[in-house]
């Protein structure tokens, strides 16, 4: 059987959770928000509240499945870690958005 980013996904995630683990919708955009306004600043990047959000939210969704892959598992439901995984999520983005776009 093949390998699918769908099995990866429901690996990483059993519970089905697409949002940062355990935070409902509102606390993920508030979480996804400041992690990306955080990074968006030590990485000096222009970008707007909008952008900032998404970025904080894939960030956060990013790190957390790189975290799991190797075996570190943030508490779910904690404000902290999914800001801090949004945070390393986020700069990784926006990284490698200015890799590629060179």
């Amino acid at each position: 059987m093949g390998f699918s980013a769908l099995s990866l996904h429901l690996n990483l995630y059993p519970k089905g959770d697409f949002t940062m683990q355990g935070l409902g919708w509102i606390a993920a955009i508030v979480v996804g928000g400041l992690a990306g306004w955080i990074a968006s600043i030590i990485m000096k990047a222009d970008t707007g509240l909008i952008t900032n959000v998404i970025i904080g939210i894939v960030g956060a969704v990013i790190a957390n499945a790189l975290l799991s892959f190797f075996g570190v598992y943030t508490q779910a439901g904690s404000w902290l870690a999914q800001g801090v995984a949004g945070l390393i999520g986020a700069i990784i983005l926006i990284w490698l958005y200015r890799a590629v776009a060179r």
